[in-house]
């Protein structure tokens, strides 16, 4: 796994931002990844926006959080258990097919003007339990196509990945929602193509990786459905009895169910600000961009040995940031909390992912990843239950407010009764 050119990173000391790019598998992966993340974006905010400009309710969003948990669940179950037992790269590409064929007939309704939101509540379901499904594999190649010093690095910028695909996406939607008239019939045709247009490459680009998408050291019945269920148990019992992980999830957990705010830009951008599809796209992109820079940060952290700690502090921080976007009544305040917020959860989150990955073997690394995200997604779809129904109920501005006290709580819960999390240390190795 030597980089082109017989390039080699010899010291973590050494590292660059750059240094995943060497690989050309990572490279490949990485374009799968910003073209899959887009996919997904746009689509979240092109329906979002289309159903609250269509119901004028926060709790029509609401719902979609209940959708997206229900399929989630045993979406991530299920794609952790494949992604350890058949070729990952197919299944990412499988994945990603079906937004394709989704996507592209809810293009084709709303060019028909048929487009209803039952619709849109049914290709949500399944495009969220497909791409909950893919995302194990995703992750777990990750391992496979860099060194294990590298990986930290590469692991930032899978996040930086995802938050390229947010911030670009906000731009895409805004040129092209406005293709039509705001709020007329056809509105949003664009951005439905377009859409679908993108998610041809997310399909197509895993099948180019060199590197072998199974699992290294595992042999399985693949015909055998009581060995799938005896996978899933084992993966179970595994994270269950991992010293670090569960704190890490708990905590993942208890801040999103009461913070997440991601897809329900619609609702501040009207009740904050008194905007617009303007004012989502301002928000959506502000948030990826401090995202992004939190994600740099977490590669200058590679000689910091307390992994753990640096979690705990960056959920701090992130639920002070909620407390002062409840209190904005700016835009520009708005904007400038975001980008902290992004900032936050990015460090957090890329760092929970990289301990996963450091601390699991490749032939449990498919369903320990997959707890992760059920872990995550299970709380943004409760959380999107959550917020868009207080948003209805008592504001919005309130609801993140009461969500930042909350996730206070949860830190210090955490930060002092599962000790696991707190004292967490590894220092990336030397050599390659």
């Amino acid at each position: 796994m030597k980089p082109e050119n017989n390039i080699e990173i010899k010291e973590s000391g050494k590292l660059k931002v750059w240094s995943p790019f060497l690989y050309f598998d990572y490279r490949i992966l990485w374009v799968s990844g910003v073209t899959a993340m887009i996919t997904m974006n746009l689509r979240m905010i092109v329906t979002g926006v289309w159903l609250y400009e269509r119901t004028g309710l926060g709790a029509t969003l609401a719902y979609l959080g209940l959708i997206e948990l229900a399929v989630r669940i045993p979406a991530n179950i299920y794609g952790g258990v494949f992604a350890d037992r058949l070729d990952r790269k197919k299944l990412i590409a499988i994945t990603q097919l079906c937004s394709f064929i989704l996507i592209g007939a809810m293009a084709f309704l709303q060019t028909s003007e048929a487009l209803e939101i039952w619709h849109v509540y049914i290709a949500t379901g399944i495009l969220s339990a497909t791409s909950i499904f893919g995302n194990p594999s995703r992750s777990a190649l990750t391992a496979r196509v860099v060194p294990r010093n590298v990986l930290a690095h590469a692991v930032a910028m899978n996040s930086i990945t995802w938050q390229l695909g947010t911030i670009i996406t906000p731009f895409i939607f805004f040129v092209t929602s406005f293709a039509w008239r705001e709020g007329a019939s056809n509105s949003l045709v664009l951005s439905f193509w377009i859409n679908t247009g993108i998610a041809v490459i997310a399909v197509i680009a895993p099948l180019f990786i060199r590197e072998s998408g199974r699992a290294l050291n595992i042999s399985v019945d693949k015909n055998n459905s009581a060995n799938i269920h005896r996978n899933i148990v084992e993966g179970f019992k595994y994270v269950i009895n991992h010293p670090i992980l569960p704190g890490l999830y708990i905590l993942d957990i208890g801040v999103t169910v009461v913070s997440y705010y991601r897809e329900l830009f619609p609702i501040f951008a009207k009740q904050l600000y008194a905007g617009g599809r303007s004012a989502v796209a301002a928000l959506t992109a502000f948030n990826a961009a401090g995202a992004i820079v939190g994600s740099l940060l977490v590669m200058y952290t590679h000689k910091f040995k307390k992994k753990g700690t640096i979690v705990l502090y960056a959920t701090l921080i992130y639920a002070f940031l909620l407390i002062l976007f409840g209190f904005s009544t700016s835009i520009w305040i708005g904007l400038f909390a975001l980008i902290g917020l992004g900032a936050a959860d990015a460090v957090g989150m890329t760092m929970r992912q990289t301990v996963v990955q450091l601390t699991t073997p490749d032939n449990m690394r498919g369903r320990a990843t997959a707890a992760h995200s059920l872990a995550a997604m299970s709380a943004n779809g409760f959380g999107k239950w959550e917020v868009g129904i207080m948003s209805d109920t008592i504001g919005a501005g309130d609801t993140m407010i009461i969500g930042g006290v909350v996730s206070i709580l949860v830190v210090l819960v955490i930060w002092y009764g599962i000790s696991g999390v707190r004292k967490y240390e590894y220092i990336e190795v030397e050599q390659m």
